[in-house]
């Protein structure tokens, strides 16, 4: 039996391989047994991780962790359609998947629908299959994150400020259109891509921000969030029919943001302030990578949150130092991002911008009006932003307040121990 180190850097690499790989066994499986049996592919990939937890710990972990999962998951899918071999339950009508009814075919047809070159392609599927357009698009984006994307419910509740119960009910809805209309994965027509590729991108883009910010982990950046998100993007810029716009715009904002990780935290894995972010720990190879695909974002006759967005991410990129940074250029860009795609999140952004161009009492004043109008009450970061205002202002009785409520409403310790401190500091 491995010591409890060995078994707890099986822990550590299952959780990675699950944030991976998921999204492949996944697509690959719901291929085979059709979206109506979404929750059989979802089983079988859950066994599997289960199998793995147990196999490793005792045996340790194998020199090709991916294919072991691959290889049992295939296997598993095979002992499924043997079992139920009597069953109507799978329909193998389709030329792909028809010698799947065969015993003597079986074997061989299975290892060829798990072929690496098939599987970006039934990915993408996937993708779009989950973004079918009678589902809303909340709807959407929860499937997605957690069918592809390995999210808990917890997580996905995070990235929508709502409630774990919603995120399951919006689950088991789209599930259940999935299992009554028995919706076919391929990639849409031209006609309807844009369309169904807006949703794709909303939810890469919340897979990003988790990993970028996560609001549930004791690490504030998760990095293997971040690499599946620009790993799921990356599939869209390399397929013809979704190389649009706002596909390569939203790759842009990502590099750009990445190329700042290793700067934002210190090695005690405390949070550092843009402001005082040492700039020559940027990663310049990714903001070179996030302006060639801001260069391939340049065409078409529109203009998306991710162009600005990414716009706005290069301005703090190519700036010299915090000083010199070109806020009244960042406010502008924020007016114009709050004109097409107004939100809770962009309004909070534009009020910090806010405080930087025409001063802390202004900022207090639009904040106000936001929080009226979007209930913000319930938001850590609305009240951290609140404190940091009323403590410019010189409010500081009104600053604790504000800091120590969003004390009591972020999950993450990286951020409650820097408001303790901003608390500390009223105090001297």
């Amino acid at each position: 039996m491995q010591d409890k180190n060995s078994t707890y850097n099986v822990h550590q690499l299952s959780d990675h391989l699950f944030r991976h790989e998921s999204g492949k066994m996944v697509s690959v499986l719901t291929k085979i047994f059709g979206t109506e049996n979404l929750g059989t592919a979802e089983d079988v990939v859950q066994q599997t991780f289960m199998d793995a937890l147990q196999v490793w710990a005792f045996k340790g972990i194998p020199d090709n962790p991916s294919a072991w999962l691959f290889r049992v998951a295939k296997n598993k899918a095979i002992d499924v359609i043997r079992k139920n071999k009597h069953s109507v339950q799978y329909d193998f009508s389709d030329s792909e998947r028809a010698l799947l009814k065969s015993e003597y075919t079986l074997a061989t047809t299975m290892e060829n629908l798990w072929k690496e070159e098939l599987i970006a392609d039934d990915m993408l599927r996937m993708m779009f299959a989950c973004c079918h357009p009678e589902i809303s698009e909340e709807n959407q984006i929860t499937l997605i994150l957690k069918t592809l994307c390995g999210f808990s419910t917890a997580e996905i509740a995070k990235s929508f400020l709502t409630s774990e119960d919603t995120v399951s009910k919006r689950l088991y809805r789209t599930r259940e259109f999935f299992r009554q209309h028995k919706i076919k994965m391929e990639i849409p027509s031209a006609s309807e891509i844009k369309n169904r590729n807006s949703a794709v991108l909303n939810s890469i883009y919340l897979l990003f921000n988790e990993g970028y910010n996560s609001t549930h982990s004791n690490e504030l950046i998760r990095k293997d969030l971040i690499d599946e998100a620009i790993l799921l993007c990356k599939l869209l810029t390399e397929n013809k029919d979704t190389q649009l716009p706002e596909t390569f715009a939203l790759m842009a904002l990502m590099y750009f943001h990445s190329s700042r990780s290793d700067s934002r935290l210190t090695t005690e894995g405390e949070i550092i302030l843009l402001a005082n972010q040492d700039r020559r720990k940027w990663n310049y190879n990714l903001i070179a990578k996030g302006n060639e695909y801001m260069d391939k974002a340049a065409f078409g006759n529109s203009i998306s949150n991710y162009h600005l967005e990414a716009a706005i991410a290069f301005e703090h990129c190519t700036a010299e130092s915090f000083g010199k940074t070109n806020w009244k250029r960042i406010l502008e860009l924020y007016d114009w991002l709050c004109k097409i795609s107004p939100s809770p999140i962009t309004e909070l952004n534009k009020a910090v911008v806010l405080m930087q161009v025409n001063g802390a009492a202004e900022a207090l004043q639009f904040l106000k009006g936001i929080s009226e109008k979007n209930k913000m009450e319930t938001y850590y970061l609305y009240h951290s932003l609140l404190g940091e205002i009323n403590s410019r202002l010189n409010n500081s009785v009104e600053a604790k307040k504000n800091f120590e409520t969003a004390i009591r409403l972020t999950q993450s310790k990286t951020e409650r121990k820097m408001l303790k401190e901003k608390v500390a500091a009223l105090l001297n």
